[in-house]
């Protein structure tokens, strides 16, 4: 008997599992919001070299002045956003657009910059000049804070194992309302960064032990419902982003409205139980045993209290004890033929899906479009994205979907490349194609990789390729730099990885309704399984996964 036997006697998914399942998805909506909050803290409005002190003694009209004082960009539509002409150049208010402009003298923007604030109040970019030669530092906020993600999934990651899933999300929700609060006091850029950087940190901490303390107090029957359902809400909180930016337009008070419910999640996280599994593997089994007969009282079962003893409770949990005796490192993915295989086309998936998601996700101002309108469509996107990949993984198998999701959206972000910037409706269009199938790519590697690694080194496996992932996310950002170098430049980029991902995944095994593999040693026979094998048989264990991508 297993663990989740146990739990059907004590309610099965009851009153607790509920309470339980929605207090701890509520900081999803928020999650969102953190990871792609830079695209509106640090949005960049129009602006122009502010004039000299002196220009406004002149007798004419502002659009007047600033022809006189700032040149206009190569394309003509527009004032030039970082030079400004030495001396003012009244000529060119009589004269056509004959004049040889590029003949006169101009200057950095030595007095500063003027921003406009119909889009964004105020902005990181605003308020520390993050424009011109100091532009890239804009994209170095997201990633320091994914830098700060990577680390606190290393981090804290190894500080559940050792004090529990329970406190080390409650500390998470404290650390991101504390800093994430302070950050708004931030007087330079560099203090900002470190604010973020630790934030990120605890996000990490927010997500992994979030998503594993959620199920691992719900039946295996109910984690595919449970875990199609929580997964919306990281896609609802990208609209909820959208729409709490567009209201306040200030970076301050958007960082304080995303920040300041954590308090909340803190006041009421204390009502969690840990982890029995964990309790049990850590030799608590006596404080295992009290959250369970909790569980069982909440749920309406007090008969099966007295029943529940520390022998019954080992009984059920003797796998789970052997297996916790047993240890595995990142090095064991890489000790047989078949391991490196799967590990090195799993590097590249992850790596290239979240390279290419945020490498989109975070450029919303190239568009034309409404910043805001963008968000929200980006976000409404990925439910047909998620609904879309579990339809693919079911009739069309893991490896094919994996290749197709990949491969089309590096065919729509190199054709996006094609369409003129006039044509605001379908370059729009394809980015929100292009953000659905690398969010379904997402959804299908989360299911994938869970059915690849044999149960004994899974959550081994799934730490180290998610880090790649991480990995992938503080470089997107980073490339968007490169179009000043040539501005489809990044778009080529981002579509190469997904094309070199998909040609990766081509080399992973099918798993659909293959038996998974419970040692390392069993993956030479696993491999050789025809497709047509018997039903999966821990599909249900692996397969909420999936549906907690992003």
């Amino acid at each position: 008997m297993a663990f989740s036997d146990l739990l059907e006697e004590v309610g099965g998914f009851g009153r607790y599992q509920w309470l339980h399942v929605t207090l701890i998805s509520l900081p999803g909506l928020m999650m969102a919001s953190q990871n792609l909050l830079n695209n509106f803290v640090s949005g960049i409005p129009a602006h122009h070299c502010s004039l000299p002190i002196d220009s406004f003694v002149f007798q004419v009209d502002e659009k007047q002045l600033l022809r006189a004082f700032i040149p206009p960009d190569p394309s003509g539509n527009r004032l030039d956003r970082c030079t400004r002409f030495v001396k003012p150049q009244w000529h060119l208010l009589t004269t056509n657009s004959s004049a040889n402009i590029s003949e006169l003298q101009t200057e950095g923007c030595v007095d500063g910059w003027t921003f406009d604030q119909s889009e964004f109040i105020s902005t990181t970019v605003s308020e520390w000049g993050l424009v011109c030669s100091l532009r890239p530092l804009k994209q170095m906020i997201q990633s320091i804070y994914m830098g700060g993600v990577l680390t606190g999934a290393i981090i804290y990651g190894s500080l559940s194992d050792r004090f529990g899933r329970r406190l080390v999300l409650i500390w998470s929700y404290l650390q991101i309302g504390v800093l994430g609060c302070s950050s708004v006091l931030s007087s330079s850029f560099s203090v900002y960064c470190i604010f973020r950087f630790l934030n990120g940190m605890a996000v990490s901490g927010v997500i992994l032990n979030g998503f594993s303390l959620k199920v691992e107090w719900i039946p295996t029957k109910t984690r595919t419902v449970v875990g199609t359902l929580t997964s919306f809400f990281f896609t609802f909180g990208q609209m909820i982003l959208a729409g709490l930016a567009y209201w306040l337009k200030d970076w301050r008070m958007l960082q304080l409205s995303v920040s300041a419910p954590h308090f909340l999640f803190f006041a009421y996280s204390w009502w969690y139980s840990e982890s029995a599994r964990w309790l049990v593997v850590n030799r608590r089994s006596e404080d295992a045993l009290k959250s369970l007969h909790r569980v069982a009282r909440i749920n309406g079962k007090p008969e099966v209290i007295n029943k529940l003893t520390v022998e019954v409770l080992h009984s059920h949990m003797r796998k789970e004890i052997e297996s916790s005796r047993s240890s595995f490192s990142a090095i064991d993915l890489m000790r047989t033929r078949g391991m490196r295989r799967i590990s090195i086309c799993l590097v590249a998936v992850w790596f290239s899906t979240s390279f290419a998601y945020y490498g989109l996700a975070m450029d919303l101002q190239k568009f034309g479009v409404s910043i805001y309108l963008m968000q929200v469509i980006f976000g409404a996107v990925d439910i047909p994205a998620k609904l879309l990949a579990l339809g693919m993984l079911s009739y069309l198998g893991r490896r094919v979907s994996q290749v197709s999701c990949l491969f089309l959206s590096a065919v729509i972000i190199f054709a996006n490349i094609f369409v003129p910037p006039d044509m605001q409706t379908l370059r729009t269009t394809l980015a929100c194609l292009g953000k659905a199938f690398t969010s379904a790519s997402f959804t299908t590697v989360y299911l994938y990789t869970g059915e690849l690694y044999p149960t004994v080194i899974r959550q081994t496996g799934m730490g180290f390729v998610s880090t790649m992932a991480r990995v992938g996310s503080m470089a997107a950002p980073a490339v968007l730099i490169l179009d000043e170098v040539w501005p489809a430049l990044p778009s080529i980029v981002y579509g190469g990885a997904a094309v070199l991902a998909s040609g990766f995944a081509c080399f992973l095994p099918e798993t659909l309704n293959v038996p998974l593999p419970d040692t390392v040693e069993d993956l030479a026979d696993w491999e050789k399984l025809p497709a047509e094998a018997l039903p999966l048989k821990e599909m249900k264990d692996t397969e909420e996964i999936g549906l907690n991508a992003l």
